[in-house]
């Protein structure tokens, strides 16, 4: 049995809801599990997420002021992430994001040695190569991997970041995010919906100026479409702004963070018009519940598409996104249901929530065989070259 913390900073989004379905597959397995986050982000909605989750967490809860960007108030964080592991025995520390993972695998805990684990959701990994803060970043990732026992990658595409910017990881594994049974289910449309959906944060590097564009354009076309956006996030008054500011006041909805299936009902076709992402679990959802989706070409989202990411377009580009959301509204309603469907079935032959949790647990019981070992060699093995460790999307 293994006495798990599970660290990061934010409670929101698709980072904490892979920890979320983390704790309560390894709860489900027999293991005890606690969370260690940010105190001062999520609001209501994360307090009621972990209220939900406690009775999985047989190690509890602590959560602690975590700043986004390096701060001084990081070393009184680690202090209290050290303190919480050596009372509750953690014998897992599995950091997520940047944040998480600086903290999970820099702890020092008297007496014990627990396992590091760390999964990077994209995060620092997505900076412009080249980039003063890239370089800042990945050079952290280089020491910090002489303190990481398994890097559990939630893609492809970041795993071959760290390959070229970081340098190679000693046991490495892709473990995509995985979705649930019923999430497969198709969601019917509601008798008014609107014509585009967009979900997740506001903010520019979500690719949302893109999107107005291209909904500008469309509507200057004569498509009189409409847009529900959903979700929060520090850009939220630029962005309405900008929709005023265009003339789209009266085509555009802005609503707060909401459960996503309720949300694709309401809507013809989901549009992500991301500039950098890991594995989004909002492409997953959409995609296992067979609704329409545009999406650009970036991070591990052809991974999520597999043999239909041809039909992906290219970021920062509002002409070919609004090419994209073309080809889909005016599509066959038969074809359309078709080839969603087969999108649906593809992503849930292989973003199993259950194969998802055994990966990891797999990963964390590789990582303690191969302590014994660790220091009797300095060969490092590359991401791409461990065949038993790394399962490969099927296409």
């Amino acid at each position: 049995m293994h006495r798990i913390l599970h660290v990061f900073r934010a409670p929101v989004g698709g980072l904490f809801r892979h920890v979320v379905d983390l704790a309560r597959l390894q709860a489900a397995a027999g293991h005890q599990v606690g969370i260690v986050c940010d105190a001062s982000t999520g609001g209501e909605r994360a307090a009621q997420a972990l209220a939900q989750l406690a009775p999985c967490l047989a190690l509890g809860v602590l959560r602690v002021p975590m700043n986004r960007n390096p701060h001084p108030s990081d070393l009184a964080a680690l202090r209290a992430l050290m303190v919480q592991a050596r009372t509750v025995g953690a014998t897992v520390l599995h950091g997520h994001g940047a944040k998480g993972g600086v903290y999970a695998r820099t702890a020092v805990i008297a007496g014990t040695s627990p396992i590091r684990a760390y999964t990077p959701h994209g995060g620092s990994y997505n900076y412009k190569p080249g980039t003063l803060r890239h370089r800042f970043y990945m050079g952290i990732e280089r020491l910090l991997a002489l303190r990481t026992d398994v890097f559990l990658f939630e893609s492809e595409y970041v795993a071959a970041r760290h390959r070229a910017y970081a340098g190679t990881a000693r046991l490495a594994r892709i473990v995509h995010n995985g979705i649930c049974e019923s999430e497969f289910q198709p969601v019917p449309l509601a008798d008014a919906p609107y014509d585009l959906l967009y979900i997740g944060e506001l903010r520019d590097a979500k690719g949302v100026p893109y999107l107005l564009e291209a909904l500008g354009r469309l509507r200057r076309e004569g498509r009189n479409l409409r847009l529900l956006m959903v979700g929060s996030g520090p850009d939220a008054d630029l962005l309405a702004a900008r929709v005023r500011t265009m003339g789209l006041a009266g085509a555009v909805a802005f609503e707060p963070p909401q459960p996503i299936r309720s949300v694709l009902s309401r809507a013809r076709v989901m549009v992500v018009p991301s500039l950098a992402e890991s594995l989004p679990y909002v492409v997953l959802e959409a995609a296992a519940a067979q609704h329409p989706l545009v999406s650009t070409n970036v991070g591990g989202i052809p991974e999520i598409f597999g043999t239909f990411a041809p039909r992906l377009v290219p970021p920062r580009d509002a002409g070919a996104l609004k090419d994209g959301i073309v080809r889909v509204l005016d599509e066959a309603p038969e074809a359309r249901a078709a080839l969603f469907a087969d999108l649906g079935a593809s992503v849930k032959a292989r973003f199993s929530m259950q194969r998802m949790g055994a990966d990891v647990l797999s990963g964390y019981a590789a990582a303690l065989r191969d302590r014994p070992r660790a220091g009797a060699h300095t060969s490092a093995v590359t991401v791409s070259t461990i065949s038993t460790e790394v399962r490969k999307p099927v296409q």
